[in-house]
C-alpha cells in the first residue's frame, strides 16, 4: 500500500475552501477532514492551497513546439515532451491536446504536422514518457478541402474525447473584422492588397462549397461514437441555434454576450479563454472573458496558446464579488472534466483520483504551482 497523508493544507474542495488534512492511497484519495491530523509521517503544507489538478480540453501549445519559427518544423516527440513539461509546471493533470485538422493554408505548419503529433502523443504515452494525461481534441476546419480524408482516419482513435467543428473563413465569426485577421494572418509575413484580396476570395470560396457538408459529416460521425461535440466561436443567434439541433454540448469561445447567453440558455457548456482574462479582453476583438464572468456566462477556462494562463485567470476570477474561489476553480477542474465524461477527477473528495496541486501566493500576487500529483505521484 502506498500511502500518503497531507496536513494543515487551505483545501479547495467543490463548493467550500477550509484548512484540513488529506489522505492518499493507491492514488486515490481516501479521507478528507478539516483540522490537522496526529497521523505519523503526515507532510505540513503550512497553509498553502491544496486543489484538484487542472483539466484542460483545448489548448494549442503543442503547435508553438511543433513550428517554433516561421519554416521550422521541429521533431514531434521533442515538442511534445517539452509541451507534457509545461503543462505539469502549470498544473495540468489531464490536457487535450488540439490538433487541427484541414488546413486553410495550404501546405502550412497544421497540414505538415497533424499526423506526427497524433503519432508522438500515443508513442510518448505508450513509452510511459508523459508527466500527465494527454488525451485528443480534434479541431475541425470544417471550410478546408481536405478535412474529411483526415478526420476518417482519427475518428476511432482510442485517445479521442472531443471534437470541435470551427469555421475561420474570414468576414464571419472570430474574423468579424478583417482587419484584425490581416494583422494576424500577416504575423509571419506580409501581403500585398492583391494577394489579400485574392486570399479571402478563396477562403470564401472554400467555404460555399464545403463548410456545410463536411459539418453535417463530421457532426453525425462523432454523434455515432458518442464522442463530445463543441461548436467554435459562436457569434450569432443561429450559430447557438445549429448547434443546439446538431446536439453539441459545448460552445467554446463565443465572441459575443449574446451567443453566450443563448448557449447558456440552450444549456451549453460555455468556454472562455485564460488568456482572455488574464490580458483583459480578447486579441481578436470578440467580447472579454471578464464580461461574460461578470455576467455568469462562463463555466469552463481554457488555457489555449499558454498553459499557465489557467491558474492566474482562476484566481482572478475568484477575486470578482460574484464569484468565490471554489466556483473559479470549478471551471478549471471538476466542469471540464464533467464535460467530456470524467467523473473520476476534479474534485477533493473521496473517491477521486488524486490528481492534486500545492498552490502558494507569491508577493506580486500570483498563484504559483510548487507541486504537481498525478494519481499520487509526483509529477512537477
Amino acid at each position: 500500500m502506498n500511502q500518503r497523508i497531507i496536513q494543515n493544507a487551505r483545501i479547495i474542495a467543490a463548493d467550500e475552501e477550509f484548512t484540513g488534512s488529506v489522505s492518499v492511497e493507491d492514488g486515490i484519495i481516501r479521507a478528507v477532514d478539516r483540522g490537522n491530523t496526529s497521523a505519523p509521517g503526515a507532510e505540513d503544507w503550512a497553509g498553502d492551497w491544496l486543489m484538484p489538478g487542472l483539466v484542460e480540453v483545448h489548448t494549442d501549445n503543442l503547435e508553438k513546439h511543433l513550428s517554433p519559427r516561421p519554416g521550422v518544423l521541429w521533431n514531434a516527440h521533442s515538442a511534445m515532451m517539452v509541451h507534457d513539461a509545461q503543462c505539469a509546471a502549470a498544473g495540468i493533470t489531464t490536457v487535450l491536446d488540439s490538433v487541427v485538422i484541414g488546413d486553410l493554408d495550404a501546405g502550412g505548419a497544421r497540414c505538415q504536422t497533424q499526423h506526427t503529433s497524433i503519432a508522438a502523443l500515443h508513442q510518448c504515452r505508450d513509452e510511459g514518457l508523459m508527466r500527465v494525461e494527454h488525451l485528443l481534441h480534434l479541431r475541425c476546419e470544417i471550410s478546408a478541402p481536405d478535412i474529411m480524408e483526415v478526420f476518417n482516419q482519427y475518428a476511432d482513435d482510442s485517445l479521442l474525447r472531443l471534437v470541435s467543428v470551427m469555421d475561420h473563413t474570414p468576414g464571419q465569426r472570430q474574423w468579424r473584422d478583417l482587419k484584425s485577421y490581416r494583422r494576424y494572418s500577416e504575423r509571419d509575413g506580409r501581403y500585398s492588397n492583391e494577394e489579400f484580396d485574392a486570399m479571402i476570395a478563396q477562403r470564401k470560396a472554400d467555404q460555399q462549397a464545403f463548410a456545410l457538408p463536411h459539418r453535417q459529416a463530421i457532426v453525425k460521425a462523432s454523434a455515432a461514437r458518442k464522442l463530445t461535440l463543441a461548436s467554435h466561436d459562436d457569434t450569432l443567434l443561429s450559430d447557438v441555434a445549429l448547434a443546439v439541433e446538431e446536439g453539441v454540448g459545448l460552445s467554446e469561445f463565443p465572441t459575443t454576450v449574446e451567443a453566450a447567453q443563448a448557449a447558456r440558455d440552450a444549456g451549453m457548456a460555455i468556454i472562455i479563454g485564460g488568456p482572455n482574462m488574464v490580458k483583459g479582453g480578447s486579441h481578436s476583438g470578440n467580447v472579454s472573458a471578464a464580461e461574460l464572468a461578470q455576467r455568469d456566462l462562463l463555466d469552463i477556462f481554457s488555457s489555449d496558446y499558454v498553459p499557465s494562463s489557467l491558474l492566474l485567470a482562476t484566481f482572478m476570477l475568484g477575486s470578482l464579488a460574484q464569484w468565490t474561489l471554489p466556483k473559479a476553480v470549478r471551471t478549471v477542474t471538476r466542469n471540464p472534466a464533467r464535460a467530456i465524461g470524467m467523473e473520476d477527477r476534479g474534485d477533493v473528495a473521496v473517491g477521486q483520483r488524486a490528481d492534486l496541486l500545492r498552490v502558494r501566493m507569491n508577493r506580486v500576487g500570483m498563484p504559483v504551482v510548487l507541486e504537481t500529483w498525478l494519481a499520487g505521484k509526483r509529477a512537477f
